[in-house]
């Protein structure tokens, strides 16, 4: 490793790049909404009946059985749940439990490919459908520099109301992709997009450097017929045993930055986080895309 950051390079005239990461089964094993719905259970939020509901789609989530219908009514489900929910109880809960349910389920792989893409001088992306407010403190423990995500509609009194302000889902993650790379002045044919899902296409269609990571059936298929990299992600990792690579950011923090996220998919878009301003080196791009094709199993 000494011997390719020695090689990094400063390069401004370069355009800037990002990678784009799709949390679920991509960057960690599981839902990142519904592995807090035991926490939201014992908070009072939800009953037991709801719990057993949310494990059954954790189920059907983790099986890669959840298509675009069913994945529509999760979202329904979760936004009526919600309704009623104080944002307040919620971002307690949210940073109390963080590091025992996410940390432990976070892939190594992806972790790795984060650190280099962070070497190579790219901004790193968290694009997901879950509530912002699980995925912004998710973004803050990877070391991202920005999240994409749902975000549901806050009443005057400081409650959720249920409603849907932005889905960040399908072709409106592509959207928010472009609409970064307006204003942040990446340059997408340079950029890097990884996903499980084929609800994600115009996602990884829209940059230079697709990889399928993980991926359900459907999105297999149109990686091979496009000639996409598949990677498999299967070690998960506690940060802290990477370490000092990730250092954990303090509770305070945390406390600060959480929010809901048990209503995933439920609304938003989350510009968020310092950004990274590195210069990008071939000799490090290069050791990237070795690294992911270490990975990979086409």
């Amino acid at each position: 490793m000494a011997g390719t950051y020695a090689l990094l390079v400063d390069n401004h005239s370069l355009p800037r790049a990002a990678a784009f990461f799709d949390l679920d089964k991509t960057v960690i094993a599981k839902s990142s909404t519904l592995t807090f719905s035991k926490s939201f259970y014992q908070g009072g939020l939800i009953n037991r009946r709801a719990v057993l509901r949310t494990a059954y789609a954790q189920f059907v989530f983790l099986a890669g059985g959840a298509d675009h219908d069913q994945m529509e009514r999760m979202r329904e489900y979760l936004s009526a749940l919600c309704k009623g929910w104080n944002v307040q109880q919620v971002k307690e809960i949210v940073a109390e439990t963080l590091h025992d349910l996410i940390d432990p389920i976070i892939y190594d792989e992806a972790a790795s490919l984060i650190e280099e893409h962070h070497t190579a001088g790219r901004d790193v992306v968290i694009v997901s459908t879950s509530g912002a407010e699980v995925v912004e403190p998710i973004g803050e423990l990877l070391g991202a520099d920005r999240v994409v995500a749902t975000r549901m509609v806050v009443g005057d009194d400081g409650c959720f109301t249920g409603e849907v302000e932005y889905y960040a889902y399908g072709p409106t993650k592509a959207e928010a992709i472009k609409e970064l790379a307006e204003s942040e002045g990446y340059d997408l044919s340079r950029c890097y997009a990884y996903s499980d899902s084929v609800t994600d296409v115009p996602m990884l269609e829209s940059v230079g450097h697709p990889y399928a990571v993980n991926p359900d059936r459907a999105l297999r298929r149109e990686a091979n017929t496009r000639e996409w990299p598949v990677l498999v992600f299967n070690r998960p990792v506690r940060l802290k045993q990477r370490l000092p690579v990730f250092p954990m950011p303090p509770r305070p923090a945390l406390v600060a930055a959480a929010a809901v996220g048990a209503a995933a998919a439920t609304a938003g878009l989350v510009w968020y986080a310092s950004r990274r301003r590195g210069a990008a080196a071939r000799a490090a791009a290069t050791a990237l895309d070795g690294l992911a094709h270490r990975f990979a199993r086409i």
